[in-house]
């Protein structure tokens, strides 16, 4: 085959995404199958992502001049996402260091790849996003600068020893501003130690659940292809019992804002919307029970709802066949969810979601508006504007279009930092622009900084 030679690929690559590639793709003593696209894989998604998480963290803060002098709000009085992703990070500082000790550093790459990629990036910052954007200086946005540079500063601490360069420009970066450690370089400084009492196990539970549910809706939105920017009514929420309600209740609002649906039902009776089938898994099944298949396969052909129900509760159900019993496992079955009209429903193992699908008016209106302003923010970006510019916007009148942003005029304005929108009959200015909303939605805008706020 074409041998690679090393020294390109770390030319191409650097030297440590191909450490990372090595040390977390396989253990040290183990063969590795070599894959040079592998490396670039590291890069992009691991590297990559830490390096935006990195630039969004220092762009927000450069603008409030956040540079750690206050003082630290106490953990206890962040809000739950704070509190969530410090307890991971702890977790994941503790985990980290006890692999280290065992001359275990594959476990310890991966699980702070993950530990970037999944919670801090994908959940963490995505979420938080407008505490970032938004307003004043307030306790909310401190809370969350705080957070985020102690989860960025304890990553370049854990990763330096893999990723030797990225780690110090990253440490280096962070502590020239702040100089909250008094050391020149990630590599004399203290290793993160795990604070136990910020590891709440019941909260990283509630977070994943959050996650398992909004992946979910997410899956049936694409089934069906509606947008992420399109708000749907509600989801229902099938649940046994209140302690499972209360874990979702309080986690609700990020599963509403990641989804972009308005609200949550539960629902303890799910004969109504939710019709399950079962079938046997003829290959699991197979091997179990041998010649009695056909009987065991018409006995669960006869399941009611409720014996669905309960199986599913119990994970196990005893048949008797011919004098024999039989111990069924949910593996050796498959339940699905039948849909009723105007709703999707997904489900995985005890977890069941429905989505309502239908749109009215009012909906349609708001994803336009979302798709409006989505257009705008990137032409702001095109047009190199500030994060903080706030600008003139003229739109040409179109009726389709007209009451949608009419409708939602304030929380247009307030998201693309209008301090005017007006609606003129021609355009031929020189700045106008043609912008697609939707499909078949076409409208011709200009935009323009304030003159006003550029003067104070």
């Amino acid at each position: 085959g074409n041998a690679t030679d090393p020294f390109e690929t770390i030319e191409k690559y650097g030297a440590d995404a191909t450490r990372w590639y090595l040390i977390s793709n396989a253990q040290p003593w183990d063969n590795l199958k070599f894959n040079i696209e592998g490396i670039g894989e590291v890069q992009r998604k691991f590297f990559g992502t830490l390096y935006n998480t990195y630039s969004f963290f220092a762009l927000y803060a450069n603008i409030d001049g956040f540079d750690y002098s206050g003082k630290e709000i106490p953990v206890s009085e962040r809000p739950e996402i704070d509190r969530w992703i410090l307890s991971e990070l702890n977790s994941l500082i503790g985990f980290v260091d006890e692999c280290y000790a065992d001359y275990e550093p594959t476990k310890a790459a991966r699980a702070i790849q993950d530990f970037v990629t999944e919670h801090l990036s994908n959940w963490y910052v995505r979420l938080c996003r407008r505490r970032f954007w938004k307003g004043d200086y307030s306790n909310d946005k401190i809370a969350a600068y705080q957070t985020l540079y102690t989860c960025l500063e304890s990553i370049a601490l854990m990763m330096s020893p893999v990723a030797p360069f990225f780690a110090d420009r990253l440490f280096c970066d962070l502590n020239s501003i702040t100089k909250r450690r008094n050391v020149s370089s990630v590599h004399l400084a203290d290793f993160p130690v795990s604070d136990k009492q910020l590891i709440d196990k019941l909260l990283e539970e509630r977070m994943e659940l959050a996650q398992k549910i909004s992946s979910l809706v997410l899956s049936l939105r694409k089934k069906v292809n509606i947008r992420v920017r399109q708000p749907l009514n509600k989801i229902l929420l099938p649940v046994s019992d209140e302690t499972f309600r209360q874990k979702i209740e309080s986690v609700k609002d990020l599963i509403l804002a990641e989804v972009n649906v308005k609200q949550i039902e539960y629902i303890t009776d799910t004969s109504g919307i939710l019709v399950k089938k079962i079938k046997p898994n003829f290959k699991i099944l197979g091997k179990k029970v041998g010649g009695m298949m056909k009987d065991v396969a018409v006995a669960i052909g006869n399941f009611k709802q409720e014996d669905i129900a309960l199986f599913e509760q119990e994970t196990t159900c005893n048949l008797t066949i011919n004098n024999k019993s039989v111990t069924l496992q949910l593996e050796d079955v498959e339940i699905l969810s039948e849909d009723i009209p105007g709703w999707q429903v997904i489900s995985e193992g005890k977890l069941t979601v429905a989505l309502d699908t239908s749109i009215n008016e009012q909906l349609r209106e708001e994803g336009i508006a979302r798709e409006f302003v989505n257009r705008i923010q990137n032409l702001r970006k095109d047009k190199g504007f500030e994060v903080t510019d706030k600008i003139d916007l003229k739109v040409l009148n179109h009726a389709a279009i007209k009451t949608s942003i009419l409708n939602n005029k304030v929380y247009i304005c307030a998201e693309i930092l209008a301090t005017s929108l007006e609606f003129v009959d021609s355009l031929n200015d020189k700045d106008a622009i043609n912008i697609e909303v939707d499909e078949d939605l076409q409208t011709t805008i200009s935009i323009k900084k304030n003159e006003a706020s550029l003067v104070n």
